[in-house]
């Protein structure tokens, strides 16, 4: 299993879901961040290139073209069965390699989003298998979602 999110919340919330991924052999990709660095202490990881942030300009489109050209190396010699995340930018290339190569994509949208998607949601969707809302009024915003449970609340 091929975890992927951004630091800070992203991660938080991805680990949060420990109950999903925990028995699963997996490999991390994040962002080399300290908050990274000490929650996934002795967890195989892999650093992605950041920001990727839509705000951050040529900046973001080149690690952006860098993070898919890492995603392409790393998938092919990883082969994940599932690729789960909670976006955000960083997410992107990975989902879309990881389906095309034959993995399942699992989206959980961020505890954030209420009742409009995020632009990862968005351009994660049509490779996702499986999208997950925190909130029931997101459904209604995209339909494919299943809200289960939220990550605060336990369910």
């Amino acid at each position: 299993m091929l975890l992927v999110c951004s630091t800070g919340g992203h991660l938080l919330q991805l680990l949060a879901l420990r109950g999903a991924w925990n028995d699963f052999s997996r490999l991390w990709v994040t962002f080399d961040k300290s908050d990274a660095r000490s929650l996934l202490a002795g967890e195989r990881v892999v650093f992605a290139r950041g920001p990727t942030n839509r705000n951050f300009g040529l900046l973001a489109v080149r690690n952006l073209l860098r993070n898919t050209v890492a995603a392409v190396r790393l998938l092919r010699l990883v082969r994940p069965k599932v690729v789960l995340t909670t976006g955000a930018g960083v997410a992107v290339p990975y989902a879309w390699i990881g389906r095309l190569l034959g993995a399942r994509v699992v989206y959980v949208e961020s505890l954030t989003r209420i009742d409009r998607p995020s632009l990862s949601c968005r351009l994660i969707a049509p490779v996702a298998t499986r999208i997950y809302a925190q909130w029931p009024e997101l459904t209604e915003a995209v339909p494919r979602a299943r809200y289960v449970g939220s990550v605060v609340s336990g369910t």
